[in-house]
């Protein structure tokens, strides 16, 4: 069974462009962070540490796979952003604060639209791989690991 999500998962993302597999990155964040709220909610609170722990793994692949050279002040602010996000997971893990958990999610929706949209835009102009740098070059060395 674990061999047939393998290659499912590996096929669902052969044919994405950069900014398709950073989107993909954002929402796994983001579901992760939604099942901690409900794992928390329904008093789980093993379950809620583990999805924080899987949506900080994605977070902090974000982080690392940043090319500050290229990305400049942008990357800068979003290795500031990745950097709040992941003390907020820690604040959560320790308080269950579930306020801090819906702010941050919707700081990742706000970005993750723009990602949506330079993938929409990269694929109106046939450009697989898209001009995305490292971070979107990376994400396929996160998709079968987490």
């Amino acid at each position: 069974m674990n061999e047939k999500l393998q290659n499912y998962q590996a096929a669902d993302i052969l044919g994405k462009s950069g900014p398709e597999l950073v989107v993909k990155v954002y929402d796994g964040a983001i579901g992760s962070m939604n099942n901690a709220v409900e794992n928390y909610k329904a008093q789980d609170y093993e379950s809620g540490y583990e999805a924080m722990e899987k949506a900080k793994k994605f977070i902090v692949h974000l982080y690392t796979t940043l090319d500050k050279d290229r990305g400049g002040d942008i990357a800068e602010n979003l290795a500031k952003l990745y950097a709040f996000i992941v003390e907020q997971i820690n604040f959560v893990q320790a308080t269950k604060d579930l306020t801090k958990i819906t702010d941050s999610v919707q700081i990742l929706q706000n970005i993750r639209e723009g990602w949506v949209q330079l993938a929409q835009d990269v694929k109106g102009k046939n450009d697989p791989v898209g001009e995305s740098g490292r971070e979107a070059a990376n994400v396929k060395n996160i998709s079968m690991s987490i």
